[in-house]
């Protein structure tokens, strides 16, 4: 995908930040009429919206921190998600097993019903108590637990298909251009854009600018606004690893810690588990957050307690870490520290506004859109009316996976099983369109790791803003858990002729 600008060209909107909320204003405003340019300094979602531990899920745990606003809010909004993209999105069931010392039964009963009643369930079960067995992976004193419903969620493809859904709603949509400067003259502001893949500059005019830049928003102020922030966050490193797969089939776990923490064990690409996270305060630079030995020890020891099969550290295949901005409150433990949302506005009489997003979570970005973009739409009165809540993402016009799946193989007979599955889950409806008229596997191309192969890669480049390796084999794809170092140098090799031949100069 290629865009091309005209010098001082006037947009309603600027936004900066390309991860879930910055292509969430932007797809909402873009759906309203307004004029949307989205700039992201990097990929799309190459930060905290990409190393998030993956779920779409009310947060069981703010029950214990009063945060029940927030966490009806987040209910209210999972099956309404993955209504919209059950490509990406499904619901999950939660096993929690019962440790009388850490919490008593009692205690957990009463979130469990809390969570089951703050907000309307259509299609997700209720919870209630199970009993283990031998063929559980738990150890075997532990034998009584309780069982939820939430949902799972490919956080780095939701970025990317918001953002495509918002540019075929007319947004501009620019990867690898940092705002480097933002100066706001009478009614409108003058931002300077740096191509780091063109090596060149642009200069464009807006009517309003969001600040959406995650772990960044404070830093955008003196960076590029040259005025000091409204407020400061709190930065939150939150690490997970990738093992071989120990749950048993589609279950996840949910282990209590005795520093009152929790920890998921989450099934994870069908041959894996993911396990996370971590609440760890962070001071460096958000983009070179890595996981540390003491956070590999912390979910390890905690895993171990739980389950039959012993992990060392040579078990991880995976590690990421994400540097989650949360809104600062004084004398709080990072674990207890809200993951709620607010906005800063400035808008001096008669100037340009600016809009700040501070804190938030990924099951509640489509509410913050909405609430960000109504207030923009104050200074837009022709725009139109909210309208994302049953707004389908790109590929989701589907109601079941097997279904689709099925269809997928029924037109190409000559697809693995796999293969087919991994399509649908990735791409949706929209997995015809990579496979296009391929009469074989050979037709797609060389195969680079697992089973992608250049027709993919090929579509990432021309629809999905993928341009390196590393956006291909980890956030528009999992297969960097299959790739050997030699097939990743293969892929950034074929990468360098084909981003020539696709998106020229």
């Amino acid at each position: 995908m290629t865009e091309s600008l005209a010098e001082n060209e006037l947009f309603d909107v600027v936004i900066v930040g390309g991860g879930v909320n910055g292509t969430g204003i932007a797809m909402d405003a873009a759906g309203r009429g307004l004029k949307v340019l989205l700039c992201e300094m990097n990929d799309l979602a190459s930060a905290t919206s990409s190393n998030s531990s993956k779920l779409i899920h009310g947060g069981l745990r703010y029950l214990e921190h009063y945060e029940f606003r927030l966490v009806r809010k987040a209910l209210a909004e999972r099956e309404s998600l993955m209504g919209n993209a059950p490509h990406i999105m499904w619901p999950m069931r939660f096993r929690l097993p019962h440790r009388p010392h850490l919490r008593p039964a009692w205690m957990i009963r009463t979130g469990l019903f809390l969570y089951d009643h703050l907000a309307r369930r259509e299609l997700l079960p209720g919870s209630r108590s199970i009993e283990f067995t031998t063929d559980d992976p738990l150890k075997p004193e532990i034998n009584r637990g309780f069982e939820y419903s939430d949902g799972w969620v490919d956080d780095a493809r939701l970025v990317v298909l918001t953002a495509r859904k918002a540019s075929t709603l007319g947004a501009t949509i620019l990867t690898r251009t940092r705002c480097s400067r933002a100066e706001r003259q009478a009614d409108y502001w003058l931002v300077d854009l740096d191509d780091r893949l063109a090596g060149r500059g642009h200069r464009i005019r807006a009517k309003a600018v969001v600040n959406a830049t995650g772990p960044w928003v404070s830093r955008l102020f003196s960076d590029a606004m040259h005025t000091p922030p409204p407020r400061q966050i709190r930065m939150v490193k939150g690490s997970h690893i990738v093992v071989p797969r120990l749950n048993r089939g589609t279950e996840a776990y949910i282990l209590q810690n005795e520093d009152e923490r929790i920890v998921f064990v989450i099934p994870y690409e069908e041959h894996f588990s993911l396990i996370g996270t971590t609440d760890v305060d962070y001071q460096d630079d958000p983009s070179k957050a890595t996981i540390s030995d003491e956070e590999i020890q912390y979910l390890l020891a905690i895993v171990n307690q739980y389950f039959r099969r012993q992990l060392t550290a040579r078990d991880i295949v995976w590690s990421y870490s994400g540097v989650r901005p949360l809104i600062e409150e004084d004398g709080k433990d990072a674990k207890a520290v809200s993951r709620d949302y607010s906005f800063e506005v400035d808008e001096p009489k008669g100037k340009a506004p600016l809009i700040s997003v501070f804190g938030g979570k990924i099951t509640t970005y489509r509410r913050l859109a909405e609430a960000a973009t109504n207030r923009l739409c104050q200074y837009f009165p022709r725009s139109s009316k909210p309208w994302t809540r049953h707004a389908v993402l790109p590929g989701g016009n589907f109601t079941s996976q097997e279904d689709l799946a099925t269809s997928l193989r029924h037109r190409y007979p000559w697809l693995p099983d796999a293969f087919a599955r991994r399509l649908v889950r990735t791409y949706g409806t929209l997995a015809f369109k990579v496979i296009g008229d391929s009469n074989s596997f050979e037709d797609l191309g060389p195969c680079f790791a697992a089973d992608l192969t250049a027709r993919e890669v090929d579509y990432l480049v021309e629809n999905e803003w993928a341009r390196s390796a590393e956006d291909i084999l980890w956030r528009r794809t999992k297969q960097g858990l299959f790739a050997t170092p030699e097939q990743v140098r293969g892929l950034e090799k074929y990468l360098k002729t084909q981003l020539t031949r696709l998106i020229p100069a």
